[in-house]
C-alpha cells in the first residue's frame, strides 16, 4: 500500500511539473536547453578524438548556461559559464595545432631548402673522409654537389641528401658509417644545438627528420636481413 501511494504521489508531482513547463514558454526553452546539453555530453562519451570532444563540451556548456539562466539554476549557470571559455580556448588551440601539423606534413620535403640559411659550407677533395664510423657526432650535413659514399656498405650519397642524423639522436652519439668523397664535394653543416632548436621550433623540419630516421632504420633492417639470408644460404650449401 505504501509503495502504491509513493508511486501515485510521484505521478502527480511529475504531471504537475510537466504542466508547469508547458504553461511557460521560458521553461520549455530551459528544458530543451538542458536536454540538448545532456545530449551533447552523452555524444562526447562516444567520441574518440579530443578536438570534437572539446567542441561538444563547449556546446554543452552553452546549452546549460541557457538552462541555468532561464530555469533558473545559479549553480548550473556559474559552473557552465566558468568551463565554457576553457573548452573554447582549448578547442581553438587544438584546431590551430592540427592545421600546423598538416602544413608541416605537406612541407616536410622542402625542409632542406629553408634549412640552408642555418648551415655553413665546407669543401672537401676527392678521397677525403668527412667522418669515420665510431666518431662522436655533433653535426648534421647536407650534400650540395659532388658524390659521397658510405664506405662500409658501398652506398652512394647524391646531391640534396641530408645525412648524419641517426648519430645525433642515438644514445651513444656515435657515427654508424664512414663517409668519404668519391669526387670533390661541397657540403653544408649545422651544429647539433641548432638542429635541436629547429626540431622543436619547426614542425616541418621535425617531420622531415622523423621520415629520414624511419627510412634509414628500415634500410638498415633490410640490409641486416639480406646478410642473414646470405649467411643461411652459405651454411646450407656447406652442410654435407
Amino acid at each position: 500500500m505504501a509503495m502504491s501511494e509513493l508511486a501515485a504521489r510521484a505521478g502527480v508531482e511529475g504531471l504537475a511539473y510537466l504542466q508547469t513547463l508547458s504553461s511557460s514558454s521560458v521553461q520549455v526553452l530551459a528544458t530543451g536547453a538542458a536536454a540538448l546539453g545532456i545530449g551533447l555530453v552523452v555524444a562526447g562519451a562516444f567520441v574518440r578524438t579530443m578536438l570534437p570532444l572539446r567542441w561538444l563540451a563547449a556546446g554543452s556548456n552553452a546549452a546549460l548556461i541557457v538552462f541555468g539562466a532561464l530555469h533558473p539554476s545559479i549553480v548550473t549557470l556559474v559552473i557552465a559559464a566558468a568551463v565554457l571559455p576553457i573548452n573554447i580556448v582549448r578547442a581553438i588551440e587544438m584546431t590551430r595545432l592540427t592545421r600546423r601539423v598538416r602544413s608541416a606534413q605537406a612541407n616536410a620535403d622542402l625542409a632542406g631548402l629553408w634549412l640552408k640559411p642555418y648551415m655553413k659550407p665546407r669543401r672537401l677533395k676527392a678521397g677525403q673522409t668527412l667522418f669515420h664510423k665510431g666518431d662522436t657526432a655533433d653535426r648534421l650535413f647536407l650534400l650540395v654537389d659532388g658524390e659521397m659514399e658510405l664506405s662500409d656498405i658501398g652506398k652512394r650519397l647524391e646531391p640534396g641528401r641530408i645525412f648524419g642524423e641517426i648519430a645525433l639522436f642515438s644514445p651513444n652519439r656515435l657515427r654508424t658509417h664512414t663517409v668519404h668523397c668519391v669526387s670533390g664535394c661541397t657540403v653544408l653543416e649545422i651544429h647539433e644545438s641548432t638542429v635541436m632548436q629547429l626540431y622543436y621550433q619547426h614542425p616541418a623540419f621535425g617531420f622531415h627528420l622523423i621520415e629520414l630516421l624511419a627510412g634509414r632504420m628500415s634500410a638498415d633492417v633490410e640490409r641486416s636481413e639480406a646478410r642473414l639470408s646470405r649467411a643461411d644460404r652459405t651454411v646450407d650449401t656447406n652442410v654435407p
